[in-house]
């Protein structure tokens, strides 16, 4: 049964989903949900291929430091590209190539000739796709509905990508089960067209453009742009400790596609299905606070380091545990704890940063996060691989919570502001900004 428009109207004017106002989300929603499914099922069918090719969980955090590793090297030129470039054509083209590379590994796959190097080269040419698509579908979001609504994009985005987190790998574990990894492969190349076809009937005149930024010409130029983006990170004291508390936390703690699949499969002698659940159990508890989030009217980076302290403390238990019941359920609150600390670090960036410099921005903290898996997941594959998957469990929950105490303290210092700006707030002064803020050398505050 189809909404009539004032049904419609009535409900995207509550305070949690005010962002499906804009038509624009509404298609982006619908798309990028269906194909961050398929994305969820690659994930997994990619980290179970390779512990079945390998049977070693270091070759599994190889993997994972390929896909990631051109963020690190790229991710601030994809930020350039991002604030150069219109976001939704950008992103078309980003969506095709990953299509392109799922419909490799299912051919791969399909005819039983895959080999490890292949898999890693095609994790790295997904690494640079990702290294201009995850700031350019950051910054994107403000384009869609405007800075009186991004708070709750920000909260829905994650809402929708950890109900995908759910469902892509609970489906995977039980389509790779049933009939093997190809088709699991198969169905993320065919979920890419949803979100290209949401973005083709996006009406553009709709779109908050920001200013056309003058082109760079030369490298002297392009760095002298790369570094205004990092400056401003360096010198804004909210968003710097955003940053820094994701990217550590991410490198120690947030490792799962590597130590998931062995701690399914030697710890707690399950299969595909059980490693698919106990992803699923992840996605649901940072479901949970991603709702949560949606409907908070403010937003205070003291959540970001309260999310993280729980991510570590649970993924302790997970480590400690040898009950997939028991495991389950530690999953569950260390997803609760990571989309907790990563959304409210999203949230306060965006309501933070200027315009004309949100991608570059978004590329800093992005390379951050994404760019910390080249050095975290070979390390903590490594723990695994040597003393054991719970001591890896371990190590990374005892670290996440050391950051986490270290940022609470900044926080209870005055070092860093208690507050977060609200979506009304100019971006000029805002929290963060003004006597937050030092000037930058030779220029003034963006």
């Amino acid at each position: 049964m189809t909404l009539s428009r004032p049904s419609l109207e009535s409900l995207t004017s509550l305070e949690g989903v005010r962002a499906f106002r804009h038509r624009n989300y509404r298609l982006f929603f619908g798309g990028q949900g269906i194909s961050l499914i398929g994305t969820w099922m690659q994930s997994v069918a990619q980290s179970w291929l390779v512990l079945q090719l390998t049977g070693d969980p270091f070759v599994l955090g190889i993997v994972a430091a390929f896909q990631f590793l051109p963020v690190l090297v790229l991710g601030l030129f994809g930020g350039l590209i991002a604030d150069q470039l219109p976001k939704r054509r950008t992103m078309l083209v980003t969506q095709a190539f990953a299509m392109l590379m799922s419909f490799l590994m299912f051919g791969l796959t399909v005819t039983n000739t895959v080999q490890v190097w292949e898999v890693l080269a095609i994790a790295l040419l997904i690494g640079v796709r990702n290294a201009v698509d995850l700031p350019t579908r950051q910054a994107f979001a403000v384009e869609m509905v405007g800075r009186e609504d991004i708070s709750n994009a920000v909260a829905m985005n994650s809402a929708m990508f950890n109900g995908a987190r759910i469902v892509g790998p609970a489906i995977a574990g039980l389509v790779i089960g049933a009939f093997g990894v190809p088709l699991a492969f198969l169905i993320d190349a065919l979920s890419f067209l949803a979100v290209m076809v949401a973005l083709w009937l996006m009406d553009e005149k709709e779109l908050r453009l920001p200013p056309q930024l003058p082109r760079p010409h030369g490298a002297r130029e392009v760095l002298a742009n790369l570094r205004e983006g990092v400056a401003y990170v360096a010198n804004t004291r909210v968003v710097l400790l955003a940053t820094l508390v994701v990217g550590l936390v991410a490198t120690f703690g947030m490792n799962f596609t590597v130590l998931v699949p062995p701690l399914a499969q030697e710890v707690l002698h399950s299969d595909a299905a059980g490693y698919g659940f106990l992803m699923a159990a992840s996605g649901l508890g940072s479901l949970v606070a991603a709702l949560a989030i949606a409907f908070r009217k403010r937003i205070r980076p003291v959540a970001i380091v309260a999310g993280a302290a729980v991510l570590g403390l649970a993924e302790v238990a997970s480590g400690i545990s040898t009950s997939f019941a028991l495991t389950l359920v530690a999953m569950f609150i260390v997803g609760v704890g990571g989309i907790t600390m990563a959304a409210t670090a999203n949230t306060v960036i965006q309501l933070t940063v200027p315009d004309e410099l949100r991608g570059r921005v978004l590329s800093v903290y992005t390379t951050v996060f994404a760019g910390s898996t080249p050095v975290g997941g070979p390390v903590m594959g490594a723990i695994a691989g040597g003393f054991g998957v719970a001591t890896a469990l371990v190590v990374g929950g005892v670290l996440s919570t050391l950051v986490a105490t270290i940022g609470w303290l900044s926080l209870r210092t005055g070092a860093v502001p208690s507050t977060a700006p609200s979506a009304s707030t100019s971006p000029r002064t805002s929290v963060g900004l003004g006597s937050q803020a030092p000037q930058l050398a030779g220029r003034p505050r963006p």
